[in-house]
């Protein structure tokens, strides 16, 4: 997440296992909500709401995700 588009932060992994998954869209609706589409792994349609509210930030390092702690 960004609130600037230059610094960025790490806030949630959608997918945690090998895959192709392509054409991500995201938009924020009205209520403050985070849509999330892409292919998951050419077989469907995926569609994800998040509340930005519950997610935690965390600091990227050199542009990489951060390891679980």
């Amino acid at each position: 997440m960004s609130e600037d588009g230059k610094t960025w932060k790490a806030a949630v992994v959608l997918e945690g296992e090998a895959g192709e998954y392509s054409y991500p869209a995201v938009i924020q609706a009205a209520d403050g909500s985070i849509h999330v589409t892409y292919t998951w792994k050419r077989q469907r349609v995926k569609h994800v709401v998040l509340d930005p509210k519950k997610l935690v930030l965390r600091d990227l390092t050199d542009g990489k995700w951060p390891k679980d702690e």
